[in-house]
Order: C-alpha cells, then sequence, then structure tokens
C-alpha cells in the first residue's frame, strides 16, 4: 500500500509541475490564450490538492 501511495504521489507531483511549467510558459508567450492559461493554473491548484491528500494519507498509512 504505501508503495503504490508514494508511487501516485510522485506521477501527481509531476502532472502538477508539468500544469505549473505548461501555464507559466503559456503567460511569457507573447499572444498566448488567456483562457488556456487560466484553465491550465485551475488545473494546477485541483493536482496540487490532490498531491497534498494524496502525501498526507502516504504519511498517516506510514505512522
Amino acid at each position: 500500500m504505501k508503495l503504490f501511495l508514494g508511487i501516485l504521489t510522485g506521477i501527481a507531483m509531476l502532472a502538477t509541475l508539468g500544469t505549473l511549467f505548461a501555464g507559466m510558459l503559456g503567460l511569457v508567450r507573447q499572444g498566448g490564450d488567456a483562457e488556456r492559461s487560466n484553465r491550465l493554473m485551475r488545473w494546477r491548484v485541483i493536482l496540487q490538492g490532490i498531491t497534498l491528500a494524496l502525501f498526507a494519507l502516504l504519511l498517516w498509512v506510514s505512522r
């Protein structure tokens, strides 16, 4: 169970990081689509919440 939660947490972290970078690049690029950037930032917040919940669950299971 710990291994499974650890892998899920790692995947969620990478997904959050990827979404963050994609959103930042969209903001930096001139003529970028503002709606796409906002959508990506919303997804980042959702993924960040999922990552924190998985991490908390991993810590709870590890006790």
